[in-house]
């Protein structure tokens, strides 16, 4: 059995632990709270070219975007995943790395020859360099703020490449925000735009007037939309990050208390039979005298 001191010096270890994990607790509920009305603040923007978009997918123009253009056979892909640069967080990075992965193993038994990688985040960048996927591109040190001229220029070397043909399809992963205790891991198709994302609750047929033409209206509104949607699920995931944290350093605090208090219990027992111990020599002394 341990020594008292050494218990003593345990007990004192677990409660520098639990108010370093409280501190990070109320740290992350405070950055969970911004980060939940930051994304809102970007849904009705989201929502609103998404229609747009959905009117413009089901209008009568002579021109076609090759973001609408959907090849039958994937020979190349690409993948953007969005991860966090910390952790700490549980399984959250886990759990969308897992689903990306799997999406890779899928993509190399139907014999995809190449998949293109984006890296949103440190930890999905540092996953995808130990796997050896081809890392096309990346972006690092968001903070705890996204900026869409940080994500542009990454992005848009998978765009670029899908406009050019060099890629057939090109997937987003993250996670998104439920609510504080959920968050879920996401695989969405991101190109080509497919009728199930551009949709819409109305259903005419009609179309824009376009100024100057519709290639150069079609051309950049759908670029915004793109990078749009890679906002919001950049938005949603950093929300989910901060609710995974404070959770997590919850779950880490109520564990630190239930292990000082096993201590603390263990250790009374120790001095209390060093105490009989000691009682114990001094009776049988005082006898044999």
């Amino acid at each position: 059995m341990a020594s008292g001191k050494e218990i003593r010096t345990k007990i004192l270890s677990v409660q520098n632990t639990r108010k370093i994990t409280k501190a990070m607790e109320m740290v992350a509920a405070s950055k969970m709270r911004k980060a939940q009305e930051r994304m809102k603040a970007a849904r009705p923007y989201g929502d609103k070219i998404r229609r747009i978009a959905a009117n413009l997918s089901h209008a009568n123009s002579e021109y076609k975007h090759p973001f609408l253009t959907r090849k039958d056979q994937i020979t190349n892909a690409g993948l953007i995943v969005i991860t966090t640069d910390k952790g700490l967080c549980g399984g959250l990075n886990t759990n969308v790395l897992r689903l990306a992965l799997g999406r890779m193993k899928d993509w190399d038994a139907a014999g995809v020859k190449k998949t293109s990688v984006t890296c949103v985040g440190n930890k999905g960048l540092g996953f995808m360099q130990r796997l050896g996927a081809n890392v096309a591109s990346k972006v690092t040190g968001l903070g705890d703020t996204p900026h869409l001229e940080k994500l542009i220029g990454p992005i848009k070397v998978l765009l670029d490449a899908f406009s050019a043909g060099e890629l057939d399809v090109v997937y987003i992963a993250y996670t998104r925000f439920v609510n504080t205790m959920k968050q879920e891991p996401v695989l969405e198709q991101l190109l080509p735009l497919s009728g199930e994302q551009l949709r819409d609750e109305h259903s005419h047929s009609w179309d824009y007037l376009y100024e100057p033409d519709s290639k150069v209206v079609v051309d950049e509104l759908l670029v915004r939309y793109v990078e749009a949607l890679v906002y919001q699920s950049v938005a949603e995931n950093m929300a989910s990050e901060q609710s995974a944290r404070m959770v997590a350093m919850k779950a880490a605090s109520d564990n630190a208390a239930t292990v000082i208090k096993d201590l603390q219990m263990i250790y009374n027992k120790t001095r209390q039979a060093a105490i009989t111990k000691e009682i114990a020599e001094i009776v049988g002394g005082a006898a044999a005298v």
